[in-house]
Order: structure tokens, then sequence, then C-alpha cells
């Protein structure tokens, strides 16, 4: 592997950490805030240091010859630990139960870090290595126990990590939780990719300790690539239960303004004076929903002298007697009773029922389940089969369920 293939991803780490840094300040204190903080910073330190060029540099710089292998062995059981305590604090519990479990874990990684330092410093690794340290000094006293500490100590957090995303996945796929139950489940690959990772370090490194060198590709080829994806698979992990519900609120906002236009546009004669509501190039897709339901509301009030409540009950009774549910009848009759009242208000199809007609049954309000940015966008989808059918009350079959 070059050096861009380490610099890449971190790169990528470094970008994440960037875009979520503002929403890091302002929420610092909470403890799953930190712990993404540190998986991100981590990602990106474990992937720069780890580059061939910047282990010659570090090594150069601080004039100690392979100091790039403990640092990066450091990194990587912090960025272990942090991703345990973003998902003990993501599963939730007792306050005092996380906080002890925080600190265990805390402790057991501070004490991993110095074990780590404490070997280097008595080991002796005169000959730099940028890509095969762990096997080149896989004999070598002190060392042998460090690349073992470090390597132990990293799956065995994969592994608890995995068991509890596993679990919880299990227990939310009954909840219909659907987003973080997809995130959790592609944590569990992530972190058995991370498994694989270090288990293929292990083999490599034992088979030098059996005394062949054959295995060497394990640990300087297949590993390294191994931990890229598990880092990639680990960040979509993560932030898949933050992404996903604002990605599935703007799709539906969007599908939902594009079903209210044939109903925006029929109505754009009753419009009325009032001033719009401002719509930017950054207003939110949410907000244009939301704009334009309220001016489909507007305009239905405008267009209400000339609704006939006959003629929405008898279209209703149409359409359950064509086999419509009772919500869907209540739809296809309000939409049918404005298909018939904007032909009315045009002079065109029926007798309009205008203000001041004798015996004119008022449309009341519309009902439940056609208010709201979905009922409308039910509303108008309903509308235009209406009017793609010409019906009139006592017409054509409605629209099914």
């Amino acid at each position: 592997m070059t050096g861009s293939d380490y610099y890449v991803p971190a790169v990528l780490a470094a970008i994440a950490l960037a875009v979520k840094s503002p929403s890091f300040w302002r929420t610092w204190h909470s403890p799953m805030s930190k712990s993404i903080f540190v998986i991100l910073a981590s990602s990106t330190a474990v992937f720069l240091f780890s580059a061939p060029p910047t282990v010659e540099r570090v090594n150069r710089v601080t004039g100690v010859p392979n100091i790039s292998a403990p640092l990066v062995y450091c990194i990587l059981t912090c960025l272990s630990c942090a991703s345990l305590v973003l998902v003990i604090h993501w599963r939730g519990g007792p306050e005092e139960t996380l906080r002890r479990h925080t600190r265990m874990w805390i402790a057991a990684t501070a004490a991993v870090v110095a074990t780590l330092c404490l070997l280097f410093a008595l080991s002796d690794v005169p000959v730099e290595q940028q890509r095969s340290f762990d096997t080149f000094y896989a004999n070598t006293p002190y060392v042998r126990e460090m690349i073992v500490l470090y390597l132990g100590a990293h799956t065995a957090t994969s592994l608890v990590v995995a068991a509890k995303c596993w679990r919880w996945a299990r227990e939310l796929r009954a909840l219909q939780a659907a987003w973080t139950h997809w995130g959790l489940l592609i944590l569990v690959s992530a972190f058995v990719i991370t498994v694989a990772f270090a288990l293929l370090k292990l083999l490599a490194v034992g088979a030098r300790w059996a005394g062949t060198s054959a295995w060497d590709p394990l640990s300087t080829e297949v590993a390294p690539s191994l931990a890229g994806l598990g880092v990639g698979v680990t960040t979509v992990g993560f932030l898949l239960p933050v992404v996903g519900p604002r990605l599935e609120s703007m799709w539906v906002s969007w599908r939902a303004y594009r079903a209210m236009e044939p109903l925006w546009r029929a109505l754009e004669p009753f419009a009325g004076r009032g001033k719009r509501m401002p719509i930017h190039p950054t207003s939110s897709l949410e907000f244009r929903a939301m704009a334009r339901s309220t001016e489909i509301a507007d305009r239905l009030l405008n267009l209400a002298p000339h609704l006939d409540g006959r003629q929405r009950e008898l279209a209703e009774r149409y359409a359950c007697a064509h086999g419509c549910t009772p919500d869907a009848a209540v739809v296809f009759a309000e939409a049918a009773t404005i298909r018939a009242a904007l032909l009315a208000a045009q002079g065109v199809g029926p007798a309009a029922c205008g203000p001041g007609s004798s015996g004119v049954d008022r449309s009341a309000p519309l009902r439940t389940q056609v208010s709201g940015t979905q009922g409308l966008a039910r509303l108008s989808i309903q509308y235009s089969e209406i009017c793609r059918s010409e019906f009139l009350v006592g017409g054509t079959r409605p629209e099914g369920d």
C-alpha cells in the first residue's frame, strides 16, 4: 500500500470531523458527542500516522526509530474505547451505571496505553520499519508482548461492541426502529471487519514465531485494507441512525410537495391577495411542503362559497358503494367536491352553489383525513385522478384503496 492508500481515508475522516465540529462545540457536555469526536479524530490519526511517509517523518523528527508504532497502537486503542463508550451511552440506562462502565473502560484503556509505552521503552528496535514493524520485530523481546497486547485489546473491544450492537439490534427489530436497527447491523459488520484485521495481523506474527515470513503480506497488505474498510463502515453505522431519519423526512416532504402541485395550481384563481410565504433557495423541503399546504388551505377557504356539502355526501356514498375504505371515501369525496366547485365557479358542469343560493348546504371544513401536508398530498393525487377520469358525482368509478 502506498501513502495515498492511508491519506485518502484520513482525509475523509477529517472532513467528517470538520463537518461535525460545530455540533461538538454545542453539545460538548454530552458523552456521546465526546465519543464521536474521539472516534473521528482517532480514525484520522490512525491512518495519518500509519502512512509510510508519515512514519518516516515522525521517526526522523523525534529521533526515535519506529516511535510511530506505539503511537499508532495507542491511538487504535483509544478508538476502540471510544466506540465502546459511545455504544454504552447510545444504548442508555441508569446514569450511575453508564458513568461506572465508562470510567471502567477508560481506566482499562489508560492501563493498556501505559503498558504499550512501557514495553516499547524497554525494547530495542534500531532498524526503521515503515510498513512491516509487526512482523519484522515479532520475535523481539517486549515488542512481542506489545504487539500481542494491542491486538488482543483491539480484538476484545471489537467483539464486545459487536455483541452489544447485535443484542440491541435484535431488541429494536421488534420495536420497528428501522434506522437504528440497520445502523447497529452495519456496526456489527464493521467490528467483525476490525476483528478480521487483528486476526490477520496475529496470523502473520504467529507465522514469524513459527519461523516463516511467507505470511507477512497478511499484515502488510491485506490487514491495512481491512482497517480502511472497517473505519468507513463504522462511520456509516454511527451516522445512519442520525442522518437516515433526516433523509427520510426530506424525501417524504419532497414527495408531498410534488404531489400537492396539481391541486395547488388548480386553486390558483382563488389565491386571493394575501402575501405568499417567502421561499428562499436555502429553504428546507419541509418548509416548502408546509408553505404549499398552507397556501392550498387558504385557497380552499376562498373556494368555500362554491362547495356543496350535498355533493360531498353523495360522492362519499358512491365511493363506499364501490369498495373504498372509509378514509379513502372521504378523500375521494373531498376531491370530487373541489373538482365540482371549480367547474361551477367557471360556469361549467352542474349549477354553481354560489353565495346567496337558496337551500345550499355549505361544506364543513376539511376532514382530518385530508388536513395537514400528507392529507393534502393524498387529496391532490385523488383530485388528479378525478380530473383524468372526468368524474362528476354519479359518474365513473373512483380510485380504490
